[in-house]
Parts: structure tokens; sequence; C-alpha cells
């Protein structure tokens, strides 16, 4: 039975006033009166009253509070100190010194033992304590506590590990500082986060904690102001109200740690794998994935499931056990996945930032994700209507790519975008005065939207012009290509796809996806995504026009990789693409396209010589080159 269980009082005579209790398979440990503070890599007192309880059971982790503070041992750290209790136990009865310094001082101890002959050698080898202690540079090493103010849901390591390399620091405008270590051994890079908070005296931690008391009881009210008001009520002169507000708003009304992970520009994804409790949370940072120093506590994933649930409108649970859900986590927009039990150890999230600033085919160009003949031949085809699919893997670039393109949509086209979970830039399409409709799906019926199928057919309703489908990938599949088909859409039609190339996406969209043959030939573009340890981390793999012949659709390269650069093949200069004739306008000849192809090539890499790769600036040169024709 879980629970408080032998609940101890140790006023013992060495003055620690540590107040244990055994909950499952945790010690913790109310050090609120304890001159120690439950500190247990600098406290020998509190260290002794923590062993000794370990004597009679082991746990598999140690939590002590005190002023506001929790401090959790875990991992080596609660296995030293459950080995210490161990060894005290067994050698008591061979060296009654020994034992009572393996309390205070369970590496001395360990040295101690594993220098003599006899019983308390073998014991020190055999309760673990002998190979905890050897891998221990001291205390401050061998207990590093994961710390965090009580009111937190995550815990920090704050200490580096002993024998990390310093690499670089940056402050963030949370007020956290991030450190980058590098672990000698393996060159393995750690992101080091120190929120505020950690840096607050005992004062300030005082009343964050009498502020937030006043909040959770409900004494205070006021929506988003709530926090500040709460910090105003129990104030001192002198006190920062704004910054014990900003991080007891983080706590509350946030999405705590988060909010500092993705207030670094440099932080695109962050992972917290299940049991979340027992794995410190990853990043990826330019690119490259680190560990970090934090680790969400139980309460706190319980918190976020909460708050995404609520949030998206959709259900996350045993029996609803995956979540595809946005977020906005400081002032940046995030897109959720999460999965729970029974397809995980317990819930797990993954993280993923959108770009802040729209991408368009200039500043794709820019980074090397594609050249600028190439993105000319996709400009173009999406101004003529083209109707194309993006293809990629997970983290290939589809969205974004798919986002870029819908920038050479005509000014006056009117685009219905078909999501479940917003990642284009309908928001900025709209502010730069662009007719865009968005509509909403979930495939879980207790969701909010739509069925993506039904979307689908509402979107051919609202009017003629662009068709946009985030992700296809269910039944609305046959909706989309018999829209495709008899060209209801009057204009491009666009979407993303899983699958690496023309081959995957046939196999993808007739055999899973149930589209005949027949239907899917209507596509007349696939461009194929993939990641890539390049500046922008994903390239444009190939470019593909569809072809429907007397042996079915196939799949004619019109840019390929060659030497890891994405080349023209030759199919469109020598007049043998079926694309390029098709976009022809009546009083268009072959050869037209052809120089209109080179001079939007010259125009994209005029715009990216010059730096005008925002969306802003490329709406502006499509208006004047347009004008000019």
């Amino acid at each position: 039975m879980r629970g408080l269980l032998d609940r101890v009082t140790d006023d013992a005579d060495d003055g620690c006033r540590c107040v244990t209790a055994v909950d499952g398979d945790r010690l913790t440990v109310d050090a609120t009166d304890c001159p120690g503070d439950g500190r247990l890599s600098t406290a020998p007192d509190c260290r002794a009253t923590v062993i000794e309880r370990l004597e009679s059971r082991g746990v598999d982790a140690i939590s002590t509070r005190a002023s506001g503070t929790e401090r959790v041992y875990e991992d080596d750290a609660a296995a030293l100190l459950v080995a210490a209790g161990r060894f005290a136990d067994a050698a008591g009865f061979h060296d009654d010194r020994l034992a009572a310094r393996a309390r205070t001082d369970p590496l001395g101890a360990a040295r101690e033992a594993t220098g003599r002959a006899g019983p308390v050698a073998r014991i020190a080898a055999e309760t673990g304590l002998a190979a905890l202690a050897e891998r221990a540079a001291g205390y401050e090493d061998g207990l590093r506590p994961y710390v965090g103010p009580t009111i937190s849901r995550s815990r920090v390591a704050v200490r580096p590990p002993a024998d990390a390399r310093f690499e670089e620091r940056r402050d963030l405008d949370t007020g956290a500082v991030v450190r980058r270590y590098t672990q000698p051994a393996t060159e393995r890079a750690t992101y080091h986060v120190e929120p505020v908070e950690h840096d607050l005296d005992p004062a300030a931690t005082a009343t964050l904690m009498a502020a937030y008391d006043r909040l959770a009881s409900g004494a205070v009210s006021g929506g988003d102001r709530a926090p500040g008001r709460a910090v105003r009520r129990v104030a001192d002169d002198g006190t920062d109200v704004a910054k014990l507000a900003a991080v007891l708003r983080k706590h509350t009304h946030g999405h705590g740690v988060l909010t500092d992970l993705f207030a670094d520009e440099r932080v695109s994804d962050a992972f917290a794998t299940a049991p979340t409790t027992d794995n410190t949370l990853r990043v990826r940072v330019d690119g490259e994935t680190m560990l970090t120093n934090v680790r969400l506590t139980e309460r706190g994933v319980e918190a976020l499931a909460s708050r995404f649930r609520r949030e998206s409108g959709r259900a996350f649970s045993r029996a609803s056990p995956t979540l595809d859900a946005a977020a906005t986590v400081g002032d940046r927009r995030i897109r959720v996945a999460g999965v729970t039990e029974p397809v995980s150890d317990g819930v797990a999230f993954a993280f993923r930032a959108h770009e802040r600033e729209a991408w368009t085919l200039p500043a794709l160009v820019a980074n090397g994700t594609l050249p600028a003949d190439a993105a000319a031949l996709l400009s173009l085809s999406v101004e003529r209507a083209a109707a194309t699919l993006v293809a990629g893997t997970r983290g290939a670039g589809k969205t974004t790519l798919l986002g870029a393109l819908l920038w050479e949509l005509p000014a006056a086209t009117r685009t219905v975008v078909i999501e479940d979970t917003p990642e284009l830039p309908v928001g900025r399409l709209q502010a730069a005065d662009r007719d865009v409709q968005a509509l909403r799906t979930a495939d879980d019926p207790a969701g909010a939207g739509i069925d993506p199928a039904s979307a689908l057919r509402t979107a051919l309703r609202l009017g003629e012009g662009a068709l946009v489908v985030g992700e296809v990938r269910g039944e609305e599949a046959a909706v989309l290509y018999e829209a495709m088909r008899v060209g209801a859409s009057g204009s491009a039609v666009l979407g993303t796809i899983h699958g690496d190339g023309g081959a995957a996406v046939r196999e993808r969209v007739v055999a899973d996806l149930g589209v005949p043959e027949s239907s899917f030939g209507a596509t007349d573009l696939l461009v194929t995504c993939e990641p890539y340890h390049g500046e922008s981390g994903r390239r444009v793999k190939s470019i593909q026009e569809v072809v429907v012949g007397e042996d079915g659709v196939r799949f004619e390269p019109l840019y390929g990789l060659t030497d890891g650069d994405l080349v023209a093949t030759g199919r469109i200069d020598r007049g043998n693409s079926r694309l390029v004739d098709e976009m022809r306008r009546s009083e268009e000849e072959y050869a037209d396209l052809r120089r209109e192809l080179a001079d939007r090539t010259e125009w994209l890499a005029d715009l990216v010589a010059g730096g005008r790769t925002d969306a802003g600036s490329h709406c502006e040169a499509h208006a004047r080159r347009r004008e000019r024709a």
C-alpha cells in the first residue's frame, strides 16, 4: 500500500531535525526545521539521517524539501545512499566505527573498507558501495540533485557533471541561463539550463511560495493577471514583483520549463521520453540532439497532459492514447505529439517549434534546401495550378516547403487550407491580404473539428480556388483525387504525404489509401524532401512529374541529386516534359515556358543575392514582376 508510512522525527544529538517518510519507492525528507536544509551533499548530519533510514529498506529516489525548494536524488545518487545504508547495517557487526562513518561519510568509509582485508571489504563490494564511491569525484558529484521550487513541475541538476567541459553561455529573455557542456569521454553535448527561479534568495523564494498559496487557494483572481496580483499582495518593499510574477505565471498559467527551452531561438524540438520521471528531457539545437539537465516531475507530466487536452479539445487517455495538438509556448507556436498507456510506458511528448518567420522559396534557396532553377519550376507550377504533392519522411521539411509554395499562388486566389494541427502560415498569409480559409479536422470523433473527408467536401463548396491539405493520410484521399481528376478545385491542389519518392508514394496512395491508380495519375508533380546535415537540416531530394501511359503511372525525374547537388535531368530542356507542355497557355509555345523558367530563376537568384527573402519582400517582388508581365 502506497502512502506515508513509518513516519519518524529525527531530532537526535547530531542536530539534524529532518522528518523522513517512505512513500512507495521514494523516501521523502521534510527539512523545514533542519539547519542543514536537507542538502545531502553538504550536510553530513542530514546525510546520516537518510542513510540510517535506508538501513532497513531500499528506495529508488530521495527527495528533500526546505524553504520552498525540493532536491531530488535519483539514479547513482540514490543508489549511493542506499548502498551506504546496506553497508552500515551489515558492517556494524564487524566494525561499529566504520559503520558509523558510512552514515556521515560513505565515500570515506568506502575508501577505508576497500583498503582493508576481511569482511568489510567484501561487504563494500557486495552492497555496491565500493563501485559507486569509485565513480563519484566527491559529494557534489556523487550526490548531485535535481533541484526546483516546490511550485515547479520540473527539476534541474544545477551543477554540471564533474568532468564536463564548458563550451558556451547564452542568456535568454526569460532570465534563464543556458550553458553548453561536452563530456570528454563521449564528446556528447549537454544543454544545461538554469531557470531564473534557481537564483532566487530565500526571501524571494518565500514570497513566491506565499503568492502561490494565495493563488492556489482562490484568494486571488484575474486570469493571466492573477499571478502578478498574488505577488503584489505578499511582497515587501524592494521585491522584484515583475520577476516573481513571471516565474509564478510560468508555473501556474504557462508551460513551466518548456517556456525557458523554447525561449532559445536555436531550439527546434524537445522530447520527453517515457517514463518521463526517469529520463531527462532532450532538445534539438541547430539540428543537433542534446541531453539536458532537466526532468519533469510526475505532477508536471500530468499537468501538461491536462493542459493540452483542454487547449486542443481532444481526448488523451488510455482509450485514446495518442495526441496531436498545437500550443503557444512563450511567443512560439509549438506542435505537440503525445502518447500514453497502453502504447507507451506512461505519458511521453515530442514538441516541435514552428518557424517564427514564414518560409518563402527565396529563403529556402538561400539556406540550401533547393537551387534557384528548381525553385523556379515549383513557383511556376503552383502559379499555373499544377496538382502537387510534397513527400518525405518525418522531419524532412514537407510542411515547411508546402508553406513556402503557398506564397507562389496568385495573390487573388482564394485558398482553403485543411489541417488537423495548425502548422501552415495561414495567419501570415491573411495578414498579407490573402484570402485564406482554414478548416480544422479531427480523426478522433470526440475531438474538435470534423473528419478529414467531410472537411474536404466542405472545402469544395467554399468557392473556387486553391485547395491545400496539410497531410494526405486517410479516407479523404479518395475525395481529394476525385477533385483533382475532375478539376473541381479550379486552381492548384497541394498537399503533403509520407513517402520517399514516387514508388513509395504510389504504394501509399493506391495500395494503402485505396485510390485507383487512374485517379492517382491526376497528380502533376511530386517533390520529395529528406533530412540533411546542412545549414537547413533538410533538402529537396527529387522533383518528378507524373506521367500516365499504357503501362499505368510512371515518374519521370525533372531534378535529382548528383554528387549531393539537386540538378536538372535535362528532360525540360529536351522538350520532353509533360508538365511544362500542359502548363502552356493557349497563346504560348513550349519555348516560352523555358524562357519563363530561365527568367524566374534569375529573378529568384537576385532576391537571394539582395537578401530579400522574407514574405513581405517576396510578395512585393511578385507584384512588381506580374505588373511588368
